[in-house]
């Protein structure tokens, strides 16, 4: 018999019979790592653990304890699913399924009626019957022609089937009676997956295109521990409490209807006072920190993003110009550099404005498909906290130090502390998707490594993460549920300005060319509130809150007037206040005043009235104290001009 060689991860070299399988491997090298074993991947591709292994070549052991071991359980966990949704729904019709991080997921169609909430109990008490059983799971493999008339009348299979197709061959499931299109290596048997729990439906268009039919999709997830799944479950409780989508409608923030456009918020009083407030903080931080504030159309010649070349490079990611009939084609715009290159060309510039700070909360509108769009956080209409310096090359180091202070700043009165440093580079391997100038590429990306050197910051270095116009530095946070995502954005860019033919004229009477900075400190408004409503969990420090006190008298016959005296009193300070005069019972009114976790709430009777105090009770608190109204306006005020940081 002839023999194969495989390269394992320390180097080393074995030689096997032809035809062995993944677990014979495991097996050689030590028994503990072949019961750990769920597949394998030979040359980067994906094998089943029982899966003959043909050719040889670098070989890795895939285990459950790893992240592709635990996307195998739910692939595997996933085409049980099926099967148990086969059995229940006669001539139910599958689209994609695909597992993650997150979990997993299956889309089906009924001729009838979508599969409900109410029907994921009695399929996942099938799935575990078959798990008890130990259905086997035999992969088989079908030419395409005979796939296709395995799938014969369910239009998202066949369409599948043609797309996984590899050599005329396509991999099925047998499992039990059904057969399964295969999506990803599984495990060979149903015990295995003993931990799983199906979680919600909710419509998603096929292929994510909203031209297309809405299916249904069955979200779930499985672990191999128990433990696992139990401390999942009890962080999608803590994040569905933290859902910014289900709090921003209880607190009457936001909302978005796909009746009237998908992917575009609208802002109501409570959340636009919130954003108001972080606009109006960070406009004047900009100022006092040498940007220059502008206003540019949210709408722009095609030409200036063809010349950008954000044309060629995110065409898929613009919403369709707009031809004005003439030969001139207009066009959303995604980004607000090349307007603010048109702000500096606009003069003759010289060397004593550099660095030349612009800054603007600028519109943008970029194309998301349906399926990807979530309440704030993924939206087709969103306005950044945009910002770009133009300087001489030897200002680079100074400005980037200064950006960082400033963005510093804004974090500790946001309370953000949990974030670290990220130098994206270009991928040295692929650079036909980067700016093509390697000088430019290697000054630029040593520029930002050397600044970060001095300023003696910890960071990480990541290949393929640049913008196609240079290297950056992104500032990666951290939402409530531990999820990564970047907040901030730094980078160095020597392309635009050579597009554009940007000039200035230095100290000898010539034209340079200047370096071009791109900066946002806390990314777009809309993904900002979203981050910030999940992390406060909808109750706003002081600052920031929509509504900073509420006045509740007891009888508004009696004390409706002080009430409104103390109302005028706070709002002509600029405290956002308003008196409660609702025909209510006092105690529903205090409730309803903590279930809109608004920060104060002060109640005024016949003892403050004749005290002129007022009872103060805080978010949070069961106790109140009762304060003479100055001194309660000394301390809301502090509370407000300190960014309600409990210390200064």
């Amino acid at each position: 018999m002839s023999k194969i060689s495989f390269e394992f991860p320390d180097g080393s070299v074995k030689e096997f019979d032809q035809g062995v399988t993944v677990e014979d491997v495991a097996k050689s090298i030590a028994v503990s790592l072949a019961k750990k074993a769920v597949a394998g991947k030979v040359n980067d591709k994906m094998y089943g653990i029982n899966e003959v292994l043909l050719n040889g070549g670098k070989i890795e052991i895939i285990t459950k304890d790893s992240d592709e071991g635990l996307q195998v359980l739910r692939q595997t966990a996933s085409q049980l699913l099926k099967a148990a949704l086969a059995d229940q729904f006669v001539g139910i019709e599958f689209g994609e399924s695909a597992s993650d991080e997150d979990g997993f997921f299956v889309d089906t169609d009924k001729k009838d009626t979508q599969v409900s909430a109410d029907e994921l109990k009695p399929l996942e008490d099938k799935m575990r019957k078959m798990v008890k059983d130990n259905i086997s799971i035999e992969r088989k493999v079908l030419s395409k022609e005979d796939a296709l008339k395995q799938v014969d009348g369910d239009p998202y299979q066949a369409k599948l089937v043609n797309k996984f197709a590899e050599n005329d061959k396509v991999v099925f499931y047998q499992i039990g009676d059904y057969l399964s299109l295969g999506e990803g290596v599984v495990l060979p048997s149903a015990k295995l997956v003993k931990e799983f729990k199906l979680l919600s439906v909710a419509g998603a268009y096929w292929e994510g295109k909203s031209s297309n039919p809405m299916l249904q999709r069955i979200f779930a997830t499985a672990f191999y521990k128990k433990a696992d799944l139990e401390d999942d479950l009890k962080r999608r409780q803590e994040a569905k409490e933290r859902d910014h989508r289900v709090i921003g409608n209880k607190l009457d923030l936001f909302f978005v209807d796909p009746k009237v456009g998908a992917g575009l918020a609208y802002w109501m009083p409570n959340g636009a006072t919130v954003r108001r407030v972080i606009e109006r903080y960070i406009v004047d931080k900009e100022l006092a920190n040498g940007y220059q504030h502008v206003i540019t159309p949210v709408l722009m010649n095609l030409d200036a993003y063809k010349t950008s070349g954000h044309w060629a490079h995110y065409r898929e990611d613009m919403f369709p110009p707009m031809d004005m009939g003439d030969g001139e084609q207009l066009e959303l715009r995604p980004m607000n550099c090349p307007s603010h290159i048109q702000i500096f060309k606009h003069h003759i510039r010289s060397y004593r404005e550099l660095p030349m700070r612009i800054a603007e909360l600028g519109m943008m509108h970029r194309y998301e498909k349906s399926g990807a769009l979530s309440g704030l956080q993924r939206v087709r209409e969103m306005t950044l906290n945009d910002g770009h310096t133009f300087l001489a090359i030897e200002q680079i180091k100074e400005e980037f130090k200064r950006i960082l202070h400033l963005m510093v700043e804004v974090y500790k009165d946001f309370d953000i502390e949990n974030y670290h440093f990220r130098l994206s580079y270009r991928d040295p391997k692929n650079t036909e998707k980067y700016f093509d100038d390697d000088e430019m590429w290697n000054k630029s990306q040593s520029m930002l490594k050397g600044a970060m050197d001095e300023l003696g910051l910890d960071y990480v270095e990541a290949e393929g993460e640049a913008a196609f116009y240079g290297p950056k530095l992104d500032v990666q946070t951290y939402t409530a549920m531990g999820n990564e995502e970047t907040l901030s954005t730094i980078q160095l860019d020597f392309m635009l300005p050579e597009r554009f033919d940007l000039h200035y004229v230095g100290e000898d009477g010539k034209e340079h060319r200047p370096v071009m900075v791109h900066r946002g400190l806390v990314s777009t408004m809309e993904r900002f509130v979203a981050y910030l409503i999940e992390v406060y969990k909808g109750a706003f420090p002081t600052w920031l809150a929509p509504h900073q006190v509420k006045i509740i008298p007891v009888s508004m016959d009696k004390h409706g007037d002080y009430a409104k005296k103390v109302n005028e009193k706070l709002t002509a300070l600029g405290i956002r206040s308003s008196v409660d005069s609702r025909n209510e019972k006092m105690g529903y009114l205090i409730r309803d005043a903590q279930t809109n976790k608004v920060p104060y709430t002060l109640v005024v009777g016949d003892d403050e009235l004749s005290s002129n105090k007022v009872s103060v009770r805080r978010y949070g608190e069961d106790n109140s104290s009762e304060l003479a109204i100055d001194d309660f306006i000394k301390a809301i005020q502090e509370d407000i001009s300190n960014y309600s940081r409990k210390n200064k």
